[in-house]
């Protein structure tokens, strides 16, 4: 399957204007050979084949680079398995980033590819619901896969004062926007017709 993950993710970075170099595509592939040791116990991310956890997953997180300035610190809210930070980290070795995931395994997960994957030092992993965390000095907060995120928003969007948002979702993500008037850009993500990145700037 590492093959399968590397081949697609060379055959379909161009839709996302993206160019990867050999020594990011084995790091990447390391961090997807750790999500499929551990998720059968974990449940990480729902199984899917090689070729589309590339595209959803890793090129889709790698979107939001381009909001990230050099030398970056940011917060990813209900982050999981890792997803954006832990790709965004691998492909940038200028940006650090604080993973607050809610349950006790992932975390634990978290910290063990942190240190596998050589980003330790660049990763802190808080262990706290959002609400209780600190995003510390974190310049941009990102979130992707919280659970009940249209609901949790408001509460969110407290951090929103002098940082940049971006967050991945969907219409009920747009819709919820919206109802709580925040302003936005929103970009649809290559090779998807429902799948956004909505930035929100400070």
């Amino acid at each position: 399957m590492r093959k399968e993950f590397i081949e697609a993710l060379k055959t379909h970075q161009a839709a996302f204007k993206i160019s990867l170099g050999d020594d990011q595509f084995e790091r990447l592939a390391d961090y997807y050979d750790l999500i499929n040791e551990h998720n059968p116990i974990l449940h990480l991310v729902a199984p899917m084949p090689p070729e589309e956890f590339a595209v959803r997953h890793i090129l889709e997180s790698l979107t939001m680079l381009d909001y990230l300035p050099q030398g970056s610190r940011f917060a990813d809210v209900g982050t999981g398995g890792g997803l954006p930070a832990i790709p965004c980290l691998l492909v940038r070795g200028d940006l650090r980033a604080v993973l607050i995931e809610s349950k006790e395994k992932k975390a634990r997960f978290l910290e063990l590819a942190a240190n596998a994957l050589g980003i330790a030092a660049r990763t802190t992993v808080t262990n706290k619901q959002f609400q209780e965390a600190d995003p510390a000095n974190a310049e941009t907060i990102t979130c992707r896969a919280l659970d009940k995120f249209t609901e949790k928003l408001p509460g969110l969007l407290r951090w929103r004062k002098r940082r940049q948002m971006l967050l991945f979702g969907g219409r009920s993500l747009r819709e919820a926007l919206t109802g709580n008037k925040v302003v936005f850009i929103e970009k649809l993500m290559p090779m998807s017709e429902q799948r956004y990145l909505f930035v929100v700037n400070r």
